[in-house]
């Protein structure tokens, strides 16, 4: 029993342990410029998400080794929330 109990807690605290994943895209804008910067020593690619339209994002990208999309977690045409308003009697 002490060894099943043993190699559980190991394996739980390797699942705490690994790395955690930031948000790569920002909900806010609707379009994110992908940075590709070479994979270098502490380098990797990474998204800019503060455009508001493709000719924006494009302009800023010439000349850099960078490509723009449109960011899969905007909501397009998605209404606002519908807030609950309480009753007050």
């Amino acid at each position: 029993m002490r060894p099943l109990l043993l190699s559980l807690t190991a394996i739980a605290t390797l699942f705490v342990a690994a790395d955690a994943g930031a948000q790569t895209y920002d909900p806010r804008y609707p379009v994110c410029m992908h940075i590709y910067t070479g994979g270098g020593r502490g380098g990797g690619d990474y998204y800019d998400c503060s455009f508001t339209s493709l000719p924006q994002c494009r302009a800023t990208a010439m000349g850099r080794s960078a490509s723009c999309d449109l960011n899969p977690y905007f909501a397009f045409n998605e209404p606002p929330p519908r807030r609950k308003h309480k009753k007050v009697y």
